[in-house]
């Protein structure tokens, strides 16, 4: 099974240098088969290859079975016509990775500012305000007049009931409970469609509860009983910016994992960004990166039906619960010493026992 490493920009390699310890000891523990190939992403494919994302590393990507994708400073690239594509919106785009799976849990240990959570967003990953990928030719945000700037934002019923179904199938391996945070009241075309297509998702599940909630409501009801939600659902950029609340509020984003999968790629991509402040320092919290490792292992024991792959992904997870729980291993955003590569020794160091 092929896994392509990505390290990206800023303190991506840091992260993936600090990750892949763990994953070859998970190879060996379990005898997984795992082959790992490097291609670069982002500012140093520009350099060698004259692109952030070359065709030559996309289709080596489309042939892998999954990758591990490290942060991308997009805000650093040139102009996509000098070579700066944005690798997370072509890749969403161009392999139809249409769910992007977000939880956010406290850990023990860690302080959380709301240590009753334990949720997963489920956020529609293709459409959207997203200027960059909710348009077959051409960009979703443009300007008529110079003083006048305008957003196309797409929503589907396709897009929505196939990103209601994996949200009801992840309920009904939790608690069986579904959330879906819309804007209906003021939007009521097209988060009225959005809803409309949840609801209708939600016949085939009998088994599992749908209730719905404004997205201003919501933002504060993560805050106030997060232990009252199990699976949210919902759109683009709702989900990107609540699974962001999630996380911080778990513990801080340096914990966000997340993975992208669409019914035949999937992509394990930590939630934060590239933070260049702190890149090079070795401080760079790799937990984010390693959980999101771990959910693209799983994905792949549930789509090749391997069971010691998911049984990887258990102990992964397992795994840096143990390391975080002592405080010498966490990094300084979680309030310790450890640097990067520590963090991720200690990882490695429980799974191989």
């Amino acid at each position: 099974m092929r896994i392509l490493i990505l390290p990206g920009d800023g303190i991506g390699p840091e992260i993936t240098a600090a990750t892949r310890p763990a994953l070859d000891a998970l190879d060996r523990r379990f005898g997984l088969g795992l082959i790992f190939e490097e291609r670069p992403i982002g500012l140093a494919a520009h350099a060698r290859e004259g692109s952030t994302l070359s065709d030559a590393t996309l289709a080596a990507i489309k042939a892998a079975d999954g990758a591990v994708l490290g942060p991308c400073d997009t805000y650093a690239y040139p102009p996509p016509e000098k070579g700066g594509v944005n690798p997370s919106a072509t890749l969403r785009k161009s392999l139809d990775l249409y769910a992007n799976i977000r939880p956010s849990r406290a850990r023990p240990g860690v302080p959380a500012k709301t240590p009753d959570m334990d949720l997963v967003v489920a956020r529609e990953n293709t459409e959207g305000f997203y200027a960059d990928r909710n348009m077959f030719s051409g960009s979703g945000e443009f300007m008529p007049t110079e003083d006048v700037a305008l957003a196309v934002r797409k929503i589907t019923a396709g897009g929505s009931r196939r990103i209601a179904r994996a949200a009801f199938e992840l309920a009904r391996a939790r608690r069986k409970k579904v959330t879906a945070v819309h804007k209906a009241n003021v939007l009521k075309v097209s988060d009225g469609l959005f809803l409309r297509s949840v609801r209708d998702v939600a016949k085939d599940y009998p088994d599992v509860a749908l209730d719905e909630v404004l997205i201003d409501a919501m933002a504060a009801l993560l805050v106030r009983t997060p232990a009252a939600f199990d699976v949210v659902v919902t759109t683009n950029m709702y989900g990107d910016i609540l699974s962001d609340e999630a996380a911080e509020l778990s513990g801080g984003l340096g914990l966000g994992g997340s993975v992208n999968a669409g019914d035949r790629h999937g992509i394990a991509q930590a939630a934060h960004g590239a933070a260049p402040d702190i890149a090079g320092r070795g401080i760079a919290n790799p937990t984010a990166l390693m959980v999101s490792a771990a959910m693209l292992l799983e994905w792949l024991g549930a789509r090749h039906k391997r069971n010691a792959l998911g049984e990887a992904a258990h102990a992964l997870q397992n795994a840096v619960d143990k390391a975080l729980d002592d405080a010498k291993n966490r990094t300084p955003d979680l309030g310790g010493s450890a640097t990067t590569a520590q963090m991720g020794e200690a990882v490695a160091r429980v799974i191989k026992g």
